[in-house]
Parts: structure tokens; C-alpha cells; sequence
């Protein structure tokens, strides 16, 4: 059995977000290797979500972040099963990351169950078209091209749904990977159930002079 060491358990906890005892246990049976450890913690921490994934989240916490001196801010809701949880300092870390992430890549919707028909038909005629008009697809069955577009649908979901998105501090995992770590550490179940994100001056025309006098001022 490999020679486990304490800075090797705090590098590995400090990387996944698990607990010491989880991590010391993870690099035994990986015989060391953090690479091999860590994944054998991301698919316990899958397992323990989906086992925790039916209990109601009827508590939890909202959560603000602001940007560039006032010009970009979000609220974000998320939920637990307890107060006491709630109220935690990991919880608490996660809220406010989620914020900023939010603040950062502009999701549009918190989980792809969020997203309406009738945008994911649009999209799927869209994609549609895109193969039908390229010569190498002629000839395919309506069925081939079906499940093609169903992957594409991937990219579409990760620039649009929270959960989906590459996390802004950690491109290795996605928003919901990190809520499953952290499922797996606080050992209750978690979900992000809303946000709002607001730009200072969105949806508002401005004048042209007034738009030209911003630009020349950001160039110098």
C-alpha cells in the first residue's frame, strides 16, 4: 500500500473540496496517484448527489455579486435542506461563486429544464437546416441527423444554461459538477433555483454622440 502523507490528503482536499478522511481514502485506493484519486471522488460524488437528489431543498440562501465598479450585478437563489447549512461557510463560499460565475458568463437559464419548447425546437430547426445544407450530409436518414443534432445541442446548453457552463474558476468542471462536490461535502442536497443578472444601461439606446464619446474615451 502506498505511504499516504498529510500534505498529499491537504493537496487533494484542497483541489476537490472533500473531506480529509474522504481523501485519504481516495488516494489509498488510487496507491497515490491524485489524478486517479480525484476521479474516483467526482464519481462518489455523483453517487451521493443522486441518492440525495429527491430531498426537498426548502432552505438556503440569496446571494449577491457586483462588477466592474457597478456595472454588472447578479442575485442568485440557492437552496439546501437546512439552516444550520445554510449558514455554513462552504455554503456560504458557493453562493457567492455562483454569483460571480453568473456575473462572468451570462447564462441564461439555471437548468435545462428552465429551458422553454419552443426555444429548444428553434434550435433543433436551426441545427436542422445548418446539415441540411451541407453536401456531406446528403443522403443521411432524418433519424442519423436527428441524434447529431442532439449533440450539438450540447454547445447550445453550455452557453446558455448555468449548470452547464464551464465554471469561470476552475474550467476543468462545470457549475453543476461543482454543485455535486459540493452535495458530497455538506452532505445535504443542493440546488440553484433562480438568479437574476443585471448590466447598467441594458436594453436602453443611447444617443450617437453619446455613444461616440464613450468610445473615444476608452481609447485614450
Amino acid at each position: 500500500m502506498a505511504d499516504i502523507t498529510a500534505g498529499a490528503v491537504k493537496s487533494l482536499r484542497e483541489k476537490t473540496g472533500a473531506g480529509m478522511i474522504d481523501c485519504k481514502n481516495a488516494l489509498v485506493e488510487a496507491s497515490g496517484d491524485e489524478t486517479a484519486a480525484m476521479e474516483i471522488l467526482r464519481k462518489k460524488g455523483m453517487a451521493t448527489a443522486g441518492k440525495k437528489a429527491g430531498r426537498v431543498t426548502a432552505e438556503g440562501a440569496v446571494g449577491s455579486y457586483i462588477h466592474m465598479g457597478g456595472k454588472v450585478g447578479v442575485i442568485v437563489e440557492i437552496n439546501c435542506e437546512s439552516d444550520f447549512v445554510s449558514r455554513g461557510e462552504e455554503f456560504q463560499q458557493l453562493v457567492k461563486d455562483v454569483a460571480m460565475h453568473i456575473a462572468a458568463s451570462d447564462p441564461r437559464y439555471a437548468n435545462r429544464d428552465d429551458v422553454p419548447a419552443a426555444e429548444l425546437e428553434k434550435e433543433r430547426a436551426f441545427l436542422l437546416d445548418q446539415l441540411k445544407s451541407d453536401p456531406k450530409n446528403a443522403g443521411k436518414p432524418e433519424d442519423v441527423l436527428g441524434k447529431i443534432i442532439e449533440g450539438r445541442l450540447n454547445k447550445f446548453y453550455e452557453d446558455n444554461v448555468l449548470v452547464d457552463q464551464p465554471f469561470v474558476k476552475d474550467p476543468s468542471k462545470t457549475v453543476g459538477e461543482l454543485v455535486t462536490e459540493k452535495i458530497a461535502s455538506i452532505k445535504e442536497n443542493i440546488s440553484i433555483r433562480r438568479f437574476t443578472r443585471y448590466k447598467m444601461g441594458e436594453g436602453i439606446e443611447k444617443k450617437a454622440d453619446d455613444f461616440a464619446s464613450e468610445v473615444a474615451s476608452m481609447v485614450g
